[in-house]
């Protein structure tokens, strides 16, 4: 990656800020689609401050969701306060939420002056939730005291007039995003390699260890506005690039016991790489925190690798037990290949290049439509879909939709109501014909419209003969049968 690089827009962040139970996880929930969003286990990040990918709107962005703040200085817990503030700084829209049916607060007027003092750089909304039923006008007229921008209403648990928002904010905030801009990855990076783990699991420790002392080419430069750190090297003829969001850093400067951490910044190296190896520590187990980042990975769709390291300072209970919380807890990932490593002593890092080489090809492989058509043919022929009000779903014909993730488009009758499990049979049918392992493996559906549908058939003069005869047989026919029946 060179200084000519063409760069790209990183996703935009929205903040979302206000008092407790005014519906900010509700909206949370509903521009990110969904109900059980893990949060993190560790000081430094409060339960209350979630991330989350947003789905609503016309572009993609980063939406967190903070503690509530109370208002009162000597009823604010200290550190949630400090969170949300850190979240706010990071943040490039803020969205204020206020409650339409309790009214303004004083509690409302000293968040929105904190605001006002320190953010006012930065757009601010102000959204009137829990206004169904009533007046817009009338709701959001006391909020006008505020002196925000101007309120919007609207209701977070039924979604009513949460679009149009979103694409205001979008419109507004993605155009000035190119000031600080992701450099597009180009060709001659090579494999694109993201590290990415929790604080104190060894994550540079690894990278230092992966490009070590046999490397041809090898050093650092600032990746994003984010500190995201790209490290270019090679090993066997093959070109890397690492990305590291905690910072690359020369061994004997390695000494903080706990880095610096932002779940932003694994989201966004995640969407720069090819792979994502998610580094865990076996002395600490699974963690709420190391699930929330691979359900991000699998989000991301970039071919994944567990990597369970300090594996050597375990004994054998500790490392049956680790083995058998993966099985359990991370088993909505099976296919991600799994390495017990210690990148201190390098016990089985050499290993780790292999199997990211095999993801990578898994990842990026390419199939034809034949090909995909015939596997899809068999897996029909094995097991039917389900019957859905007494009708079969029919799947006519699939072709590939795209490459890391590997994504399956299948065309089809009633195909919209395909049921989970039969989705994942499928999954593990292309995975398995086509050696998509350790890579997420997407199926779109896509419902066949019948052309003729709603359209008068144009027959021909000779077909419009044949057709009058055959009527007419058949009406004789009926005739005659009534006839016998009378007779009897």
């Amino acid at each position: 990656m060179n200084e000519q690089a063409a760069v790209r827009k990183r996703k935009p962040v929205i903040a979302l800020v206000g008092r407790p139970n005014v519906g900010k996880s509700t909206l949370f929930n509903r521009l990110t689609k969904s109900r059980d969003a893990i949060v993190a286990d560790y000081p430094g990040l409060t339960r209350d401050r979630q991330y989350g990918s947003g789905k609503v709107g016309k572009s993609p962005y980063i939406v967190v969701d903070t503690g509530g703040l109370s208002g009162e200085e000597a009823g604010v817990d200290p550190l949630m306060e400090k969170q949300v503030i850190e979240a706010l700084k990071e943040a490039d829209a803020i969205l204020f939420l206020v409650d339409g049916q309790v009214g303004l607060t004083p509690a409302d007027e000293q968040i929105a002056a904190m605001l006002r003092q320190h953010f006012s750089h930065k757009p601010i909304y102000v959204l009137v939730n829990k206004a169904e039923g009533r007046n817009p006008d009338v709701v959001r007229a006391e909020f006008y005291q505020l002196g925000l921008d101007e309120p919007r209403v609207i209701s977070a648990e039924h979604g009513d007039y949460v679009r149009e928002v979103m694409d205001d904010v979008l419109a507004w905030v993605t155009p000035r995003m190119t000031d600080d801009a992701l450099p597009e990855p180009d060709d001659q990076s090579g494999i694109r390699v993201a590290v990415v783990g929790r604080p104190n699991v060894g994550k540079s420790t690894l990278i230092n260890r992966m490009i070590g002392e046999e490397r041809v080419v090898a050093y650092d430069m600032p990746g994003t506005t984010r500190d995201s750190i790209h490290v270019p090297f090679e090993r066997d003829g093959v070109t890397y690039t690492l990305i590291d969001t905690a910072g690359v850093r020369r061994r004997k400067k390695v000494s903080d016991k706990i880095e610096k951490f932002s779940v932003i910044k694994a989201i966004e190296a995640m969407d720069q790489a090819h792979v994502v190896v998610l580094v865990i520590d076996g002395a600490e187990g699974i963690t709420d925190q190391d699930q929330t980042l691979l359900g991000h990975a699998l989000e991301s769709g970039r071919g994944l690798i567990i990597a369970i390291n300090k594996w050597d300072g375990l004994d054998p209970a500790q490392r049956r037990q680790v083995k058998a919380d993966l099985d359990v807890k991370l088993q909505f990932a099976d296919f991600a290949p799994r390495h017990f490593i210690s990148a201190l002593h390098g016990t089985g890092v050499g290993n780790l290049f292999d199997t990211i080489q095999k993801v990578y090809q898994a990842a990026t492989k390419r199939v034809s439509t034949s090909q995909l058509n015939r596997v899809l043919e068999q897996a029909l022929m094995a097991h039917q879909p389900p019957m859905v009000s007494t009708r079969r779903i029919k799947m006519r014909y699939a072709h590939l939709g795209g490459i890391n993730p590997p994504t399956v488009v299948i065309h089809g009758n009633m195909v919209d109501r395909v049921p989970h499990h039969y989705t994942r049979y499928l999954i593990n049918t292309f995975r398995k014909a086509f050696g998509w392992e350790g890579t997420p493996v997407k199926i779109e559906y896509r419902v066949t419209e019948n052309p003729y549908e709603g359209k008068r058939t144009q027959l021909t003069p000779r077909q419009i003969r044949r057709k009058r005869k055959l009527m007419a047989f058949v009406k004789q026919k009926k005739k005659a049968l009534q006839r016998k029946r009378r007779g009897r």
